[in-house]
């Protein structure tokens, strides 16, 4: 397995995928950010079935610098709950997993956070 990952959230607005991002590529907490849509979601929401027309947003990044993606997101994220979801990637082309590597925040230069903005799922 490798040390890196993909992120996947939604949002509603090309114009806030867009923000989202210019944030986490200023930051160099990914390397990449695809976006893709607009796609339909369906779903339930405080207790009726919802659908809309959404943007997916897929960051590329490193295990090391997820918790400062997560972050990231849920401070600028316009959802309530926002989907953030982390894929690892397992294997990858050596040049491509280099060339993230080369864009990606280098290993320890990573702000110290002093506590976690969203909720720890016990395992």
């Amino acid at each position: 397995m490798t040390p890196y990952l993909q992120l996947h959230t939604t949002v509603a607005h090309r114009d806030d995928a867009e923000r989202l991002a210019r944030a986490a590529l200023g930051e160099q907490l990914a390397a990449c950010v695809q976006i893709a849509g607009p796609v339909h979601s369906w779903y339930h929401w405080k207790g009726a079935l919802q659908n809309a027309e959404e943007y997916t947003l897929t960051f590329k990044t490193r295990k090391d610098l997820l918790d400062a993606l997560i972050d990231l997101l849920r401070r600028q994220h316009p959802y309530e709950v926002p989907e953030i979801l982390a894929t690892p990637v397992l294997e990858g082309g050596a040049t491509y997993l280099a060339w993230l590597e080369q864009e990606l925040l280098p290993a320890g230069n990573l702000r110290k956070r002093t506590k976690r903005l969203w909720p720890t799922v016990p395992r």
